[in-house]
């Protein structure tokens, strides 16, 4: 019988480029979505899609009853870390408790794979801008606190009940689909390189950059930004990981080198071909200089290679993504 895996918030940015990855391997995929952030058509490959709410455990015991999953791949959570600040309930409900409740399906179905949409905000502010696995811990959010308690009750359910897991870091991601087939569509979103394609389309009227005196060269901030497409394909190598019997383990993904905010905004500049309103404005709390990855773990443990490790890469197919996506909109 052949495998069903079930990808939670599968219609999302991140989500719906793993399940199209995932589809063109050959796997078998139904997604379960909320589509409270996610878009229907996201899944371009005919991928069986129940919309339904984690927090539904009838709905939850219906799903798996029928299909017997043994692989999940989870990713429906809020992600906004300043939201968090202000609704921290919806953080620790959206996040943490739907995490439970999927948790007690899988322990009640004998799932025996589990890959978990984590991030460097489990980090806070690592010392030297720099985060490895081995890095403190202290979330300066909850985002960051909903995330690292999901994990905490990951490692504990897997060392209970057999299940083994891969909770995946992530650091800035960032990009869309080389073809345009799918991106980031998220209304209102915050992602510096969204922001800056909206700005020279004309959708957005400037872009602000919060901190101009950081101790960076450029007084700007620093981060570790990564193509979506390597970002997905580091689930795939993940799940091979599992399958040939590799044992539980959080891994950071990020390229390990950062790029400052002037200098993203000059890549869009270049590669729009518009000279953007830049607004500077005063740090936002909590932000660190610089936030990069270490990432030697992942390669050596799964072989993930990335394949656009280029900030002009990442920035041109956002703007090939946004230009289209403008186009639908307008």
């Amino acid at each position: 019988m052949l495998e069903t895996i079930l990808v939670t918030g599968g219609c999302g940015y991140i989500g719906s480029h793993v399940v199209r990855q995932l589809s063109e391997s050959g796997r078998t995929v139904v997604v379960y979505d909320n589509l409270s952030t996610g878009f229907r058509n996201a899944l371009t490959l005919g991928e069986e899609m129940v919309e339904g709410e984690l927090a539904d455990r009838e709905g939850l015991d219906d799903l798996f009853q029928r299909y017997r999953f043994t692989t999940v791949l989870h990713f429906a959570a809020a992600i906004v870390a300043p939201e968090s600040v202000s609704k921290p309930l919806k953080y620790y409900g959206n996040n943490t408790r739907n995490t439970l409740g999927l948790l007690e399906m899988c322990v009640k179905y004998g799932v025996r794979r589990f890959i978990f949409s984590s991030t460097a905000a489990v980090y806070g502010i690592p010392d030297g801008g720099v985060a490895s696995e081995e890095s403190a811990m202290v979330p300066i959010n909850p985002y960051g606190a909903s995330k690292l308690m999901s994990e905490w009750m990951l490692r504990d359910v897997a060392a209970a009940h057999g299940m083994r897991y891969v909770a995946l870091r992530y650091f800035n991601v960032a990009g869309a689909d080389p073809r345009a087939r799918m991106g980031q569509r998220t209304p209102e979103a915050t992602h510096l390189i969204k922001v800056a394609c909206q700005a020279a389309l004309g959708m957005r009227e400037s872009v602000t950059v919060y901190g101009t005196d950081y101790p960076t060269p450029d007084g700007t901030g620093i981060r570790d930004y990564i193509h979506i497409e390597d970002l997905a394909s580091a689930h795939l190598c993940a799940l091979n990981y599992l399958e040939k019997g590799g044992k539980s383990a959080a891994m950071n993904v990020g390229y390990g080198h950062g790029s400052s905010v002037r200098e993203v905004l000059e890549v869009v500049k270049k590669v729009s071909g518009v000279d953007l309103k830049i607004i500077e404005a005063g740090r936002r709390p909590g932000d660190p200089a610089t936030l990069v990855a270490r990432a030697d773990k992942i390669k050596s443990l799964t072989g993930w290679q990335p394949r656009f490790n280029n900030l002009e890469t990442i920035v041109a197919d956002a703007w090939r993504w946004e230009s289209r996506l403008a186009n639908i909109q307008n």
